[in-house]
């Protein structure tokens, strides 16, 4: 739990300040339009979830993981991952930028769910391995 929790602060920590980079660097995050620069973002729960989910493998399991193990440490991960990043969201679009259309902007955070949970597939599937033979 401690691992979920460190490797999931920093992808939301991250995340939140990708939102404020992004503001500061004139990138409009109040319309429906995606700037490239937003794709940069994807690399944060990617490389979180690769990192996170190795350490898990590496120096709580032995070096012995199945996939499910992975994918319900990826989860974690996330979901602490993304309280920390919903907080930071609530917080730009509250405080920085005031004429933020929810609805877009909700877009995005469910575009990040879906990243999240496809690379939390992704990870798990790369760090497996225990193979369980169905016979």
């Amino acid at each position: 739990m401690k691992n979920a929790l460190l490797s999931g602060l920093i992808i939301g920590v991250f995340s939140g300040l990708w939102l404020f980079i992004m503001y500061k660097m004139g990138y409009n995050l109040t319309d429906s339009k995606v700037s490239p620069y937003e794709y940069i973002s994807v690399l944060i729960p990617i490389i979180g979830l690769l990192i996170g989910v190795k350490d898990y493998r590496d120096n709580y399991l032995g070096g012995n993981m199945g996939f499910l193990e992975g994918l319900v440490q990826g989860f974690k991960i996330l979901l602490f991952g993304g309280i920390v990043a919903i907080f930071a969201a609530i917080v730009y679009i509250n405080y920085v930028a005031e004429g933020t259309n929810f609805q877009d902007f909700s877009g995005r955070m469910f575009g990040a769910l879906l990243v999240g949970l496809l690379s939390a597939l992704g990870v798990s599937l790369l760090y497996t391995t225990k193979s369980n033979k169905v016979d």
